[in-house]
């Protein structure tokens, strides 16, 4: 994830947020440039154990005698590991629903267990049913309350024992009520722009952002970062819209009714917040690093200047991998600029979403590019997508570690005096 502009007090910021994430009073950072600027927001409880630790006067009182932290934020419980999630989606666009079929193999993660708990906010449920031999389906009992999934599997399953469920069921977004923060200012996980076709200086098209527990609110799984699965994913679409998704785009076969279905396949292991898709009416650029395909997804009229806008990321690619000594890990990489979007950009594992703003021509590129954000999001691709926080509070992490890869890519582009003063 990246923000469109960050200075050191907002990094600050961030972390405090991701460590105390609720908030009742706000609080500026003293003494700094925008220090009346409501910047991080804290408990009183929080500011309490502040007081403890650090002293009344800003000093710490007693290092060897560090009070306890009001709270510890571990890794979310693993009852069940989902395997593989395979889901076939289409769109009703007006409505901006998605109409989704998902088949979820799974098996407990480790003690034995008779149910299977998925985050599904805001569905209609058509069909819950355990999948057994050719596809047969038997009807299973659930109860759902609007955000989890509780399903009664038809016998105790042990550690090793695999099995499928197959639900059917309609997402809303739109009526979903989900909060957002500073970094990501909405939380309904898919996004329909322009789904009627009203604004004439907008294309229509339907994105998702997965980044933190949202992309529940589009198909049902374990929403959580310690949870990695495979999966694969079929988009039904009108055949005049492009599609992306993670991994490689296995088949795109037209279907009577004049619609088009892509299959694309994620055969390593993704943690399902970094699942993604975009639909759009795109150019798609193409590039190369080595024998990996590199795309960039633009709308028609910023094709000529993709590679302006996008075209260092090959030495980029072979930059980081040799600086990590790690190859770049995924199958393809792909980049993909969307209307509307709700934070900077996102690096969704082999496929990262940019905002609006990354559209430049050539003469507004003399004004300042985005290679950092470029870099930003490719470095996640190592620290975030392969190696990934196992609990939100680690999300600092991920994001010191993409900040950092644009100090080193100004100095291997620019030389030291450009990354010193970036």
């Amino acid at each position: 994830m990246r923000l469109k502009s960050i200075s050191f007090y907002l990094l600050l910021s961030i972390l405090f947020i991701t460590v105390y994430p609720a908030c009742k009073t706000k609080k500026a950072i003293p003494g700094s440039e925008n220090e009346n600027i409501e910047t991080v927001e804290t408990t009183d409880e929080d500011m309490e154990w502040l007081k403890k630790l650090l002293g009344e006067d800003g000093d710490k009182t007693d290092t060897n005698k560090t009070p306890e932290r009001p709270r510890y934020n571990h890794s979310a419980t693993l009852l069940t590991d989902i395997i593989h999630t395979e889901l076939k989606v289409s769109f009703d666009i007006p409505k901006a629903h998605l109409l989704g079929k998902a088949t979820i193999e799974a098996k407990p993660y480790f003690y034995a267990t008779d149910s299977l708990i998925l985050d599904a906010k805001g569905f209609d449920i058509h069909e819950i049913a355990l999948l057994g031999a050719k596809n047969a389906k038997q009807n299973l009992n659930y109860k759902y309350d609007g955000r989890q999934l509780r399903i009664g599997l038809d016998k105790v399953y042990r550690k090793e024992e695999k099995y499928k469920v197959y639900i059917d069921y309609t997402a809303k977004p739109n009526d979903l009520n989900e909060q957002g923060s500073a970094a990501i200012t909405s939380a309904k996980g898919l996004y329909f722009i322009d789904p009627l076709g009203e604004d004439p200086d907008k294309p229509t098209q339907i994105w998702t952002q997965g980044e933190t527990e949202a992309n529940s609110c589009w198909f049902p799984t374990f929403d959580k970062p310690n949870e990695k699965m495979l999966h694969d994913l079929h988009i039904t679409v009108e055949d005049k819209y492009k599609t992306l998704s993670n991994g490689l785009l296995i088949s795109s076969k037209k279907n009577k009714d004049g619609s088009r279905t892509d299959h694309w396949k994620m055969d390593m292991p993704n943690t399902p917040y970094l699942v993604m898709m975009a639909i759009g009416e795109y150019t798609v650029v193409k590039d190369k690093w080595r024998n990996i395909a590199v795309d960039y997804y633009v709308e028609p009229e910023y094709g000529p200047y993709a590679k302006n806008i996008f075209g260092t990321t090959p030495e980029m690619l072979e930059f980081f991998s040799e600086i990590l000594g790690v190859n770049f890990p995924w199958q393809k990489y792909s980049q993909v600029v969307v209307r509307d979007y709700v934070s900077g950009a996102m690096e969704n594992t082999s496929a990262s979403v940019f905002g609006e703003f990354m559209h430049q021509t050539p003469a507004e590129m003399l004004d300042g590019d985005y290679e950092d954000i470029i870099a930003h999001e490719l470095f996640h691709q190592w620290f975030g997508d392969l190696v990934t926080c196992e609990s939100w509070a680690n999300l600092p992490l991920n994001e010191s570690f993409a900040t950092y890869s644009e100090y080193l890519w100004r100095e291997h582009k620019h030389g030291r005096d450009e990354a010193d003063l970036q």
